[in-house]
């Protein structure tokens, strides 16, 4: 088989980019490793962003089924101290440019914005290679195979893709988070509801965070972050979730036990999340045919913007090969050209004392000032 555009990945980038060129009369074909699109749980609230994510959305002409999936109020923050003290509170008075959504329910606008058959499912990748002419042939686990005219990863943290590209390997980043879930807070979990409050909540000290949300139906969604090696994670056997819960929680001793009750309480067994990034600066010289979007060209430890500039890279691309349709490397030269710089910016800063960046010595106040600084420019 030979397709034009072939994306691997149909995560929020991928569709982002196959809707952008479906809006511009340009088909592509989405490769995916799930079986389908409720093969597992996509996630949390994700921020979408005015300056990124929402600007790839208003290219995706899908501005409308995005403000219907807002959840009202999720943009209120609180930074708390570990024995509770409230140190930051700001409500969400509806002026702020980062409304809070479910990622199931953003990645599923884009799905049902696609024609039918855009996506083929349960096509895991085990390797592609470079034909010539700027031509390249993806293999998939079955042992079928895909030749293209243009090859985009937007396949993630451990894309397949990326070594046409690029020799680099994502490294633990000395961090991991692990995620717990409490349902029905407002009436079982009272104390930690009232701690969290109607939006978000940091806690964070050097070594140990906690960061929760307010989802859909009255859940607590939080995750825990420690930064050990991921020797100490091997130590914990977390397919024995009491046991995984009460060694996390043990590291928490000192803290308020509404904020303890995040992990003592949940509702689920805790997932643990090794955290990993590609190098600082990440990327790579032209090659023909083959390009990268969001995770697979620039994973960063989290910061607030990989899902947004993830959109934001594909709906880049397609808005690079519609204005360009009979010159394709001209059309990623561009896209790259501005992609390097734009990604490279966010990783350094963006959102950094809010996930953990624990080159401050007071990493609080350094969270403080920057919200601080944020309200000043708003």
């Amino acid at each position: 088989m030979t397709t034009d555009i072939t994306i691997i990945g149909a995560g929020l980038g991928g569709l982002t980019l196959a809707r952008v060129l479906h809006v511009h009369g340009i088909p592509a074909t989405v490769y995916e490793a799930e079986p389908s699109p409720a093969a597992r749980s996509q996630g949390g609230m994700l921020d979408i962003h005015d300056y990124n994510g929402q600007l790839a959305l208003e290219a995706a002409h899908l501005m409308d089924e995005f403000r219907g999936i807002v959840l009202e109020g999720r943009q209120a923050l609180r930074v708390l101290a570990p024995d509770g003290t409230v140190l930051f509170d700001k409500a969400d008075d509806g002026t702020g440019g980062r409304p809070e959504v479910q990622r199931g329910e953003l990645r599923q606008i884009l799905l049902d914005s696609l024609p039918a058959g855009t996506v083929r499912w349960g096509h895991k990748v085990s390797g592609a290679r470079t034909l010539g002419d700027g031509r390249h042939e993806v293999t998939f686990a079955d042992g079928s195979t895909v030749a293209t005219r243009l090859l985009v990863g937007a396949d993630g943290a451990w894309s397949r893709v990326r070594p046409l590209l690029s020799t680099a390997v994502p490294e633990y980043t000395g961090k991991s988070v692990v995620e717990t879930y409490l349902f029905q807070a407002d009436t079982r979990h009272p104390a930690a509801a009232k701690a969290v409050g109607g939006g978000s909540m940091i806690v964070h000290t050097p070594g140990r965070e906690l960061f929760a949300h307010r989802e859909k139906g009255d859940t607590l969604h939080a995750y825990v972050g420690l930064t050990e090696p991921q020797d100490w994670f091997d130590a914990v056997d977390f397919t024995d979730a009491a046991a995984a819960t009460a060694r996390v929680a043990k590291e928490f001793d000192d803290w308020a036990p509404e904020l303890t009750a995040l992990i003592t309480d949940c509702d689920t067994a805790p997932v643990l999340r090794a955290l990993h990034a590609l190098p600082a600066g990440h990327r790579w010289d032209r090659v023909p045919g083959v390009t990268l979007i969001g995770d697979a060209a620039h994973l960063s430890a989290p910061n607030g913007e990989g899902a947004n500039l993830a959109m934001l890279d594909g709906a880049e691309l397609g808005k690079a090969l519609a204005a360009r349709p009979d010159d394709i490397e001209a059309a990623i030269t561009a896209y790259e050209e501005a992609m390097f710089p734009r990604s490279a910016e966010a990783a350094t800063f963006e959102g950094a004392e809010a996930h953990g960046n624990d080159s401050d010595s007071d990493p609080i106040q350094a969270l403080l000032t920057a919200l601080a600084g944020d309200e000043q420019t708003r």
